[in-house]
C-alpha cells in the first residue's frame, strides 16, 4: 500500500492548506504493519470490483 499510495500522500502536503482526509487515512495506513495494509487493500479492491458492476 505504500508503494501505491505514499508518493500521493507526499503531494498532498505539498500543498496549502490542511491535507484531505484521503490524504490523512493513506498517511494512518502507511503507519500499520503489513498485514493490515493487505488487508485494507483486498477491501478497496472489492468495493471497487462491486462499483463496476
Amino acid at each position: 500500500m505504500i508503494e501505491l499510495f505514499g508518493s500521493e500522500a507526499k503531494a498532498a502536503r505539498g500543498q496549502r492548506g490542511p491535507a484531505s482526509k484521503l490524504a490523512q487515512q493513506i498517511e494512518g495506513l502507511a503507519q500499520m504493519p503489513n498485514t493490515k495494509q493487505q488487508f485494507v487493500s483486498q477491501m478497496i479492491e472489492t468495493v471497487i470490483a462491486q462499483a463496476a458492476r
